[in-house]
């Protein structure tokens, strides 16, 4: 992201929240759907970083084994069996 040094940045998100809902409510209709677009891309970016974050905890625990991988797609692909 490229700021101009007199864009003045808000860290405070009790601040930021309001200025981003009144800049969201000054946009034309017609850049509505991309905003919502970057915002889900922005959430779903954060689900996969705890994905990636729990995926490591259960690896260090010992949760997550090659064995144990096999064994819920076995078990997966029984409950759902694809066509062929």
């Amino acid at each position: 992201m490229n700021l101009s040094p007199t864009t003045p940045q808000v860290i405070d998100p009790k601040e930021l929240r309001p200025l981003l809902h009144a800049e969201l409510d000054k946009l034309s209709d017609d850049y509505l759907a991309p905003a919502r677009q970057l915002i889900l891309e922005i959430q779903m970016q954060q689900v996969l970083e705890e994905l990636d974050d729990a995926a490591d905890q259960a690896r260090a625990a010992g949760r997550m084994t090659p064995e144990r991988i096999a064994k819920a797609i076995a078990d997966h692909r029984a409950a759902h069996p694809y066509r062929r």
